[in-house]
């Protein structure tokens, strides 16, 4: 089924194609809602685009498409007499009928109005790859959120969705850690057991000091990394040993913020690694320069000049980061089953290796793995900055560990809570603050990034992502547990209603609401699209909004028999919409706070 957006879009196309059929461009009504309420419900702005190239007037081109609309039966069955406004922007009204049967197909449904769609493809995302022996750190909390937001939005859409962790468990650090580990505690490597190493990351700075520091100890070290390649069983045992348990530590975190996962490792390209080289020696991109093989790349930055080339194999026939990417990307388009056959592939990792991944995508097209009509994205992300706008760190200058960062929201919705509760008197259990502190928390930390454009930094505030008013967490729950507060008000006053309900629509207010519902499916499609999951935490706040002002200014409780059923039915498709926006945010929901 097809949106009540992308209805109109399809029909404004074909206006446009009848309006100007001997047009050789690509004719687009550039739809979008309307920037105003006064404009209407959607507006057309495709017309001034299309006034140079049709060699035509803006106005006179939107008035033949008004023309084609108005003769179309199925478009005058959704809107009112279209209007033109300006120099040739089309403004269009869903008529007041069409709109009460679009909300009312809608409540008490499942989907909310958003259509599925039918592809057995996969999308990758890959997200979070923290790196073992190292502890997460306030770095990953980003890549490990946004990712798992879109993937929760491809899914809700009807994607396949392949959820996959990166994880840095490869590559030359564990050879000065495998060697750490032989030194100071060989008797772990004598059990298959899980062994408890002690803090990883105070063991990862020792083993990285004497690296540096010791010339004896980083010669041994480079030899662990040549046996651990040729699969030497002493150093795998070792090298399991250390992935074991920063996988238990990293599975802690995933668990307190509800994420899925699907590890997959820098080692499991490593057998996939010698194929890259032979592929890209095939497509004649390989060049060696000073003994290591390279392919040169054209500007991806767009601003001119010569990058440097792509090494894919050093001098010594050892591979790096930028090949096990390449064989990853390699990997994941490849049919099945020595591939995963994805038709959409995106990388979610911050801003600083925006360059590395347009040198790898491009190399990988130049090598042609990348299938027709597939998709290979990097979704980049700024800084989490302190409130002096510097990098987040502590007073000691520390990167701050998420798992403390995460203990300190808690904690402090928690005081919030009690506090509150004192000054309410009210007297609830400590399961209960427990519970909602911890929601509400964990909530604050995930939105007060969610809703900010990823492609910029931001300040971290606890204060503010706590804040009871405001485009937060915390207000868009407020706003949740109000309306399960209204819903047990009026069962117990009015007893329960029926299924069914016949909405009526009289107040400004109501039709201002149920507008802003109708949007919901739009702004789904846009975050699929666009993978822009702040798009998504604008939405819910203006419903919030929307919605607080329509319960302020007109009675629900207190509304005559008539007009009682439809106002409750929207407010309980305000709170499904609600639940199922911070759902796919990765936010639980609240019915008491």
């Amino acid at each position: 089924m097809l949106s009540l957006f992308h209805t109109l879009d399809v029909q404004l196309r074909e206006a446009m194609q009848r309006a100007f059929p001997d047009a050789k461009i690509e004719l687009n009504p550039q739809l979008a809602p309307a920037s105003k309420p006064e404009f209407g419900d959607f507006q057309a702005n495709g017309a001034l685009s299309l006034a140079k190239l049709l060699k035509q007037a803006p106005h006179r081109i939107a008035a033949a498409i008004v023309n084609q609309l108005q003769d179309d039966a199925s478009f005058n069955a959704i809107c009112l007499k279209p209007q033109i406004a300006g120099p040739g922007f089309i403004n269009l009204t869903v008529s007041p009928d069409r709109l009460a049967a679009e909300l009312a197909a809608r409540l008490g449904t499942e989907r909310l109005g958003v259509p599925t769609v039918d592809s057995a493809a996969p999308i990758v995302v890959d997200f979070s790859s923290p790196n073992i022996a190292k502890e997460m750190h306030v770095g990953h909390l980003r890549s490990t959120i946004i990712g798992d937001s879109l993937a929760r939005v491809l899914e809700f859409r009807g994607y396949p969705v392949l959820r996959l962790n990166h994880l840095g468990d490869w590559g030359t650090q564990f050879g000065m850690l495998i060697n750490q580990l032989k030194q100071i505690a060989p008797k772990a490597l004598e059990t298959a057991d899980a062994v408890d190493l002690g803090d990883l990351v105070a063991f990862y700075r020792e083993a990285k000091r004497r690296f540096d520091e010791d010339e004896d100890f980083r010669n041994k070290s480079r030899n662990e990394v040549v046996k651990l390649q040729s699969g030497d069983p002493v150093s795998l045992n070792a090298w399991s040993l250390l992935c074991d348990q920063s996988r238990r530590e990293f599975q802690k975190v995933y668990d307190r913020l509800d994420i899925r996962l699907n590890e997959r490792g820098e080692s499991f390209y490593n057998p996939y690694l010698p194929a890259v080289i032979d592929d890209l020696r095939s497509a004649n991109l390989l060049v060696t320069d000073d003994g290591a093989q390279c392919v040169f790349l054209s500007d991806v930055t767009g601003k001119g000049g010569n990058p440097p080339p792509m090494i894919v194999q050093k001098r010594d026939g050892g591979f790096n980061y930028a090949t096990t990417d390449l064989a990853a990307i390699r990997y994941r388009f490849a049919s099945a089953p020595n591939g995963d056959a994805a038709r959409r592939v995106i990388y979610v990792t911050d801003v600083g290796q925006a360059n590395h991944f347009a040198g790898v995508f491009q190399v990988a097209t130049r090598a042609g793995w990348i299938p027709e009509g597939a998709r290979l994205e990097h979704v980049p992300f700024g800084l989490v900055q302190g409130e002096d706008g510097k990098k987040l760190k502590t007073r000691s200058g520390d990167t701050v560990r998420l798992s403390d960062l995460l203990d300190e929201a808690v904690g402090r919705a928690e005081d919030d809570l009690r506090s509150r509760l004192k000054e309410e008197k009210r007297d609830e259990t400590e399961e209960f603050v427990t519970q909602v502190a911890s929601t509400v928390g964990l909530a604050a930390v995930k939105y007060a990034d969610l809703s900010q454009n990823r492609l910029t930094n931001y300040q971290f505030s606890f204060d503010r992502m706590l804040a009871m008013q405001g485009n937060t967490a915390p207000y868009l729950l407020y706003t949740l547990v109000r309306i399960a507060g209204i819903a047990r008000k009026a069962e117990k006053e009015r007893g329960s209603q029926p299924a069914s309900v016949s909405l009526q629509l009289s107040e400004p207010q109501e039709w201002a609401l149920a507008r802003e519902l109708l949007k919901f499916d739009n702004v789904i499609i846009e975050v699929e699209e666009e993978l822009l999951p702040n798009r998504l935490c604008g939405y819910l706040f203006e419903l919030s909004q929307v919605f607080n002002r329509f319960y302020d200014q007109v009675p629900v409780l207190k509304a005559k028999p008539a007009g009682f059923a439809s106002r409750l039915a929207l407010c309980r498709h305000t709170a499904d919409t609600l639940q199922c926006g911070l759902g796919l945010l990765g936010i639980p929901a609240l019915e008491r706070m």
